[in-house]
């Protein structure tokens, strides 16, 4: 019987159309393999995105917050904590779009009045020799003010005793002058600030957790991370 053979072929030789069913389903498992790297780099990029999206979030809320503070907006005034719930709308903060803190939401923001401590604000606080103040030649806090979930996060500015607090969350001479609790730790970039006795600033911060990624574990530039994001101002 003679041997038939597709025309153009010798023998021994695959046509185009035997090699094409041979390599049908090679493409799944090229793309199988190329998912192993592509889909956790593109996952981690998505967390990226957003953690870096909350993080900007959190900045700008953060400097607006300061800037009101500093307008000298009483934050104590439950009124006056709603300006910061509409700031951060949509981060878990708020229970409604007015701006009605939740105590226990997914964002704090501490605003603090940081003062150096002369010998005038000593000899006001009852003490003629400053060197027998406490608190003299130190930074303390004056003032400071928690509005959202105090649980989230402490000062990295200090905690002072909530004894000591009135209802304005304001501090009195003789006991910013005297009580330890009130003294901001050394090391802390409130010692860049390079006041003067008698010279205070005001200071911002902001922290906001992102409970929908916490599956991310990555941790980008300081204050920044895949499920929460801090910044002070």
């Amino acid at each position: 019987m003679p041997v038939v053979r597709e025309k153009g072929y010798h023998m021994g030789q695959r046509s185009p159309t035997r090699r094409r069913r041979g390599q049908r389903g090679t493409w799944l498992i090229e793309f199988a393999l190329c998912s192993i790297f592509l889909v956790p780099l593109f996952l981690a990029t998505v967390g990226a995105g957003m953690g870096l999206s909350r993080a900007i979030q959190t900045t700008q809320v953060c400097r607006d917050a300061g800037h009101l503070y500093m307008d000298r907006v009483d934050f104590s005034d439950p009124g006056n904590q709603k300006l910061i719930g509409r700031l951060a709308y949509g981060m878990g903060m708020t229970s409604d779009a007015r701006g009605t803190i939740k105590t226990n939401g997914h964002g704090v923001v501490i605003l603090s009045q940081i003062m150096a401590i002369g010998s005038v604000e000593c000899a006001n606080a009852g003490y003629a020799n400053p060197s027998n103040c406490p608190n003299f030649g130190r930074l303390v806090i004056t003032e400071r003010t928690v509005v959202g979930n105090s649980a989230l996060r402490s000062s990295s500015f200090g905690t002072p005793a909530t004894s000591i607090l009135d209802s304005q969350g304001k501090i009195s001479q003789y006991n910013y002058c005297t009580n330890a609790s009130v003294v901001v730790p050394n090391g802390t970039s409130a010692s860049k600030l390079n006041l003067q006795p008698g010279q205070y600033s005001y200071v911002s911060e902001a922290y906001f957790i992102s409970p929908e990624l916490s599956g991310f574990n990555w941790t980008g530039s300081s204050g920044v991370n895949a499920t929460y994001a801090y910044n002070f101002f």
